[in-house]
C-alpha cells in the first residue's frame, strides 16, 4: 500500500506549481483527478516542441512538458465557466479530501468554488490556492509567474557571473519558484490533512510564489537581515565558503575547455585538498587556514588555485580529490545525466506504457520510502482520458447524465 491510498484530491492547477505539488501528491499514492478544459486542457499539453512521438515517429498533441509533471493522475474535462461545470465540480469535492486551484485571485469566488463556499458544504475539506502574490497584500491580484518573481524575489540578483566580470541579471535554468512552491503546498497540504484527521476540521492553505522564492533565498537572505549588506553575483563561487566554485582543468583530449567543481566544505577537507594539489603550505598559510579566512582572502587564494588546477585534466583530478574523500563532481550535460551509472542505479527513469507510445520514459520520482514505495501505475493522462470514469464511479452519473452534459458542453 502506497503512503496516501485513500486520499482524493480534486486538482483544478493548470501548468507546473500546482501539477508538480499534485504529482508529488500522486506518487505517493494519493488519487489524483486533474480537472481540464474541454478540447485544450491544460496550457503544457502544447508547450513543444518537443512532443511525444507516436509509433510512427509523428508528433502527437502530447508535449514533452506535459508529460514531465502528470504522471500518476486521472484527466477529467469539465468547463467550470458554465453554471452546470461548477455544479459539478462542487459535488465532486464532496468526495474529495483535497482541493487545489492556482487561479488568479477572485475567480474561484466568482464560480462559487471558494474556500468558504466548499467547507460551508464540507468541513473537513483541505484547500490550497497557489498564486504569484497570495491572496494578501498590495499585489495579491497582480499576475506572477516564474521568471518575474525569480527576478523580484531577489534570485536573480544573486544569480550569475560577478558584475566586475561582465555578469548581469540570470535566471536558474529551470522555473524553480514554481517548483519550490509546489514542494512547500504538497508539504503544507499533508500537514493540513494530519490535523484533518485529528480534529475533523480543514483549512485554508494560502501558497505564494513570491513567499516561497524569499524564503529559499536561504544563507542569502539570512546574511543580508544579519550584515544590512545585500550580496551580489558570485558566479560559479560561494558566498560563504572557499574554495567551492567551479575550476578550469587542463584541456580534454579533443582540446576543449575542461571544467570540475570543488566543494571544499570545511578546513579538514581542504587540508586534504591542499596534499593532493601539491600545495601543503597553503593549508597552514595563516590568511587560508580557516574558512573565514579563505572567505577574506579569496582574491588571492582563487588565482593561485586557478592556475594549480590547470596542471591536470578532469579525470586525474577527479579520481585524486575521491580518493582523498574531497568533495568534487563533473559538470554533466543531460546526456551524461542520464547515462550515469549512479544515476541508473538510483533507477530515476521510469518507464510507461503510453497510450501513444509503448516505452515512455520519463524522469522518477525522488522519494525512496522503505514499507510504502511511491507507484507507478498511470502514466500522464490523455485529455479527459477518465472522464467518465470517474463521474460515474463518484458521483453515480447515468447514461442519460452524461450526454446531457456532453451536449452542453460542460463535458
Amino acid at each position: 500500500m502506497t503512503s496516501l491510498a485513500g486520499i482524493r484530491v480534486l486538482d483544478l492547477s493548470r501548468v507546473l506549481a500546482g501539477p508538480w505539488c499534485t504529482q508529488t501528491l500522486a506518487d505517493l499514492g494519493a488519487d489524483v483527478i486533474k480537472i481540464e478544459r474541454p478540447g485544450t486542457g491544460d496550457d503544457t499539453r502544447t508547450w513543444g516542441p518537443p512532443f511525444l512521438r507516436d509509433a510512427e515517429g509523428r508528433d502527437t498533441a502530447e508535449a514533452a512538458y506535459y508529460l514531465g509533471t502528470n504522471r500518476n493522475k486521472r484527466s477529467v474535462t469539465c468547463d467550470i465557466a458554465r453554471p452546470e461545470g461548477q455544479a459539478l465540480i462542487r459535488e465532486l469535492a464532496q468526495r474529495c479530501d483535497v482541493f487545489i486551484e492556482n487561479f488568479k485571485v477572485g475567480d474561484m469566488a466568482r464560480y462559487g468554488l471558494d474556500y468558504a463556499s466548499l467547507a460551508a458544504i464540507h468541513p473537513r475539506l483541505v484547500y490550497c490556492s497557489i498564486t504569484g502574490f497570495g491572496q494578501t497584500g498590495p499585489y495579491r491580484e497582480r499576475a506572477g509567474y516564474d521568471y518575474a518573481i525569480q527576478g523580484m524575489g531577489g534570485l536573480m540578483s544573486v544569480t550569475g557571473e560577478r558584475d566586475d566580470l561582465g555578469g548581469g541579471p540570470q535566471k536558474v535554468g529551470v522555473a524553480v519558484a514554481d517548483l519550490f512552491t509546489g514542494m512547500y503546498a504538497s508539504v503544507a497540504i499533508l500537514a493540513a490533512l494530519r490535523h484533518a484527521e485529528r480534529t475533523g476540521q480543514g483549512q485554508y492553505v494560502d501558497m505564494a510564489l513570491l513567499d516561497t522564492q524569499v524564503a529559499m533565498l536561504a544563507n542569502l537572505g539570512a546574511n543580508y537581515l544579519v550584515s544590512g549588506k545585500a550580496p551580489g553575483r558570485a558566479g560559479n563561487a560561494h558566498q560563504n565558503i572557499v574554495p567551492y566554485q567551479v575550476f578550469e582543468v587542463a584541456p580534454a583530449a579533443d582540446g576543449h575547455k575542461d571544467h570540475i567543481i570543488l566543494a571544499v566544505g570545511n578546513d579538514s577537507q581542504y587540508a586534504k585538498f591542499c596534499d593532493v594539489a601539491g600545495r601543503p603550505e597553503l593549508a597552514v598559510d595563516p590568511r587560508f587556514a580557516k574558512n573565514q579566512d579563505r572567505v577574506r582572502n579569496r582574491g588571492e587564494l582563487v588565482p593561485m588555485l586557478a592556475e594549480v588546477m590547470k596542471t591536470r585534466p578532469k579525470a586525474q583530478w577527479l579520481a585524486a580529490l575521491e580518493q582523498a574523500k574531497v568533495p568534487c563532481g563533473a559538470i554533466n550535460n543531460l546526456d551524461e545525466v542520464f547515462g550515469d551509472p549512479q544515476v541508473d542505479a538510483r533507477a530515476m527513469v521510469t518507464h510507461w506504457q503510453h497510450p501513444l507510445q509503448p516505452d515512455l520514459r520519463l524522469v522518477s520520482s525522488p522519494i525512496k520510502l522503505s514499507a510504502t514505495p511511491v507507484r507507478t501505475e498511470r502514466p500522464p493522462p490523455l485529455l479527459g482520458e477518465h472522464t467518465e470514469q470517474v463521474l460515474r464511479a463518484l458521483l453515480d452519473c447515468s447514461d442519460d447524465r452524461l450526454s446531457q452534459l456532453k451536449r452542453q458542453k460542460v463535458i
